[in-house]
């Protein structure tokens, strides 16, 4: 299960017209990089839950073809939290075998191994398992103490940097033993962090972790995301390219994008989009079918999907989209 159904007001105005998992990182959403990941390790049956955008994520998604994975998307009428979102499709999960399966956030941009976390998972007979990190500001995230059998000894939600007793992050990615479903309640708000973890340590059930050191970043903020454009083009999180994308320079130009200008640094310039002959476009991202206009200049600045921008003056830090506040 991929998890889309999230407001992203964090994103804004980013989200104003897409839902976060449809965000593009070099010129693929979000959710495109989870997918290709995922069918790199086999997996080919996807639910993702959405509702705020749902209509823009099942465009663009669809059935997941185009992807290589068969997407369910089931609808949420009300936010109800990850765990309450799992519960509503418990359904999908429902096939007799009792197998483990796969959580992930709509907003994970990692090359964590998913098939590593899987067998940890089964090798340590647990009900839930997460990837920890190590991170210096555990302000933003669930941490976790962890003995050396690598089962989970406690847990805190997203606590003030003085009251931390870890450094090692929940990722927000899970393995879930189907029994799992026993301890969410039906019909109501329900979160992993907040409420199973803590429930299912305070019962005695087995948690475990499993410690990485590979690529994980929560696509949350406007400079998160302008980092995980950075990070793909340096080539620090192992990730496909959309099909027809070429490197020029330290500048990613995909397919059909007409560039006649200065392109400089960490540019991206998505399909269709269109850099003038006399404009310059430095350290910026240019959604789909962007277009800017002979004379200007932009440094440091994100163009939305099909904006065309136009200006005398050079813009710098810029962020220019469609779409109202939500």
């Amino acid at each position: 299960m991929v998890l889309g159904a999230g407001l992203g007001s964090r994103l804004d105005p980013l989200t104003r017209s897409v839902p976060k998992p449809m965000v593009p990182v070099v010129g693929k959403p979000v959710l495109g990089h989870i997918l290709d990941h995922l069918r790199q390790i086999g997996i080919r049956d996807v639910i993702v839950n959405a509702q705020y955008l749902n209509n823009v994520l099942a465009e663009k998604i669809g059935d997941g073809s185009a992807y290589g994975v068969n997407v369910t998307i089931a609808l949420e009428t009300e936010l109800c939290g990850d765990a309450g979102g799992l519960k509503r499709v418990q359904s999908f999960f429902d096939d007799g075998s009792n197998e483990p399966f796969l959580v992930i956030g709509g907003d994970d941009l990692t090359d964590i191994d998913l098939e590593a976390l899987v067998q940890f998972h089964i090798e340590h007979d647990a009900v839930a398992t997460m990837p920890v990190k190590r991170v210096a500001d555990t302000s933003q995230f669930g941490i976790a103490v962890v003995g050396e059998d690598g089962l989970v000894q406690r847990f805190q939600e997203k606590p003030k940097p003085e009251e931390a007793f870890s450094n090692l992050a929940n990722t927000g990615m899970y393995v879930f033993s189907p029994e799992v479903f026993k301890h969410i309640p039906e019909g109501q708000f329900y979160g992993v962090g907040n409420n199973v973890l803590p429930d299912l340590l305070a019962k005695g059930l087995r948690v475990a972790a499993m410690e990485t050191t590979r690529y994980w970043m929560d696509v949350g903020n406007v400079a998160v995301y302008r980092q995980a454009q950075r990070d793909v083009i340096d080539g620090l999180v192992h990730s496909e390219l959309p099909t027809g994308a070429i490197r020029v320079g330290d500048c990613i130009v995909c397919a059909g994008a007409v560039v006649d200008g200065t392109i400089d640094d960490h540019t991206v310039v998505g399909h269709r989009a269109i850099v003038e002959a006399g404009a310059t476009v430095l350290n910026s991202i240019l959604w789909d079918g962007a277009i800017v206009k002979s004379g200007t200049t932009l440094e440091n600045c994100i163009v939305g999907e099909g904006v065309s921008v136009s200006s005398s003056h050079t813009i710098f830090g810029g962020i220019i989209v469609e779409g109202k506040r939500p």
